[in-house]
């Protein structure tokens, strides 16, 4: 048996909202904007369809790179690598190359062969790798995502949809190795007989035109369409946005630019990051049986923070699960509840558990008399000595 307790939080904020989401010109077939920290969808498009995701599929290939830890190793290109179609390095079969060399021509100017050799070293063959990257998409809840290249290329059935390759994304983003990767301006590396040089240019426009940028990553294929994921930090809030099939051609190109520019900037200026639970409150009791105490208090154990609106912040609903009752003894912070925050649409905002916030010990007829029964064997021994 359990019973709810329903607070409603108000607080004092004004209802100016700078840019509603349904006045704004996507052109993306597909489209999501995402809190990188907690998860939350800002906004979305068809973002659980999915689609030909291009060169963004690159991603998931240097965050399994990087993982791999095997960075500073030797690989050899082999004649399918070497045979990859453009955009491409020009690698040739049999060159020697240090794996962590390649992630830079791979996200920086997305090279198709350098994402085979980095794919059939690490996973023994391209389809070896495509279960590695398949399964790490379902370890990360990227359900509707299937992986046949490492590249992206149009083969077969390799897809994602912008909802998944957001949650990739912010995955990857916690890796402080692959944030310095994509935000490398340029790379010159070596093969490791050292005669051949490169050089790895960056691509990504946002880089350099919107204020900070972080990344991450241009697609495009005949099918997909141009693509982008994109993140950008402001002030402690991290979005990420990705459009799919932003169009083809010249215009398409400077569309998911577009796309892209307009999803951040809805973000940023209409939600931001808000303390929605303080650590340690209050929120009711707990019927304690066996105990001299006949209730302990329970308290939430952790501070819980939420992207919101200003309108959101005037509305939201904070819901707490406590159990009837606890057999003593208690202990402090046993988890005897749970809260949940959510908006007034009922969306979900922050789950956390409410804990006991004193210890309670248990008094009973039997515990009773073992703590008689010991101070009296005590006071026995005592006398002894």
């Amino acid at each position: 048996m359990k019973k709810i307790i329903m607070v409603l939080m108000m607080a004092l904020f004004t209802n100016t909202v700078c840019v509603y989401a349904e006045e704004m010109k996507i052109g993306a077939a597909s489209a999501v904007l995402m809190d990188a920290d907690t998860g939350r969808v800002l906004w979305d498009r068809k973002s659980d369809v999915p689609l030909p995701v291009a060169s963004t599929t690159k991603i998931m290939t240097a965050i399994l790179a990087i993982e791999s830890q095997r960075l500073d190793e030797t690989a050899v290109v082999t004649s399918r690598a070497a045979s990859s179609p453009e955009v491409k390095l020009g690698l040739r079969s049999g060159e020697e190359y240090k794996l962590g060399d390649l992630l830079y021509p791979l996200m920086l100017q997305s090279s198709n062969d350098a994402a085979v050799v980095i794919a059939e070293y690490l996973g023994g063959s391209v389809e070896g790798f495509a279960k590695m990257m398949n399964a790490k998409a379902q370890e990360l809840g990227a359900k509707n995502t299937k992986f046949v290249t490492p590249n992206g290329l149009d083969k077969d059935d390799n897809h994602s949809t912008a909802y998944d390759m957001a949650l990739i994304t912010a995955y990857a983003l916690n890796n402080k190795d692959f944030v310095e990767l994509i935000n490398t301006k340029e790379y010159a590396f070596s093969s490791i007989n050292k005669s051949r040089n490169f050089t790895a240019y960056n691509k990504n426009r946002l880089l350099n035109e919107y204020e900070g940028a972080l990344g991450v990553k241009t697609g495009f294929t005949g099918k997909a369409g141009q693509c982008f994921v994109g993140a950008a930090q402001r002030d402690g809030v991290r979005l990420i946005s990705v459009v799919l099939a932003s169009g083809w051609g010249t215009a398409g190109k400077q569309q998911k630019w577009i796309d892209t520019k307009r999803l951040l900037n809805y973000g940023f200026d209409n939600y931001h990051k808000e303390k929605i639970i303080n650590k340690e409150t209050e929120i009711g009791t707990v019927n304690v049986l066996y105990s001299k105490e006949k209730k302990v208090m329970v308290q939430t154990c952790e501070d819980g923070f939420a992207m919101i609106n200003n309108e959101e912040k005037n509305s939201l609903k904070t819901s707490a699960r406590l159990i009837e009752a606890v057999e003593a003894p208690v202990n402090k912070g046993q988890v005897l509840g749970e809260i949940t925050v959510s908006t007034s649409t009922g969306e979900v905002l922050f789950i956390s558990e409410l804990t006991a916030k004193d210890d309670v010990f248990r008094h009973d007829l039997r515990t009773s008399a073992k703590k008689t029964i010991n101070l009296w064997l005590n006071s026995q021994f005592k006398c002894i000595l």
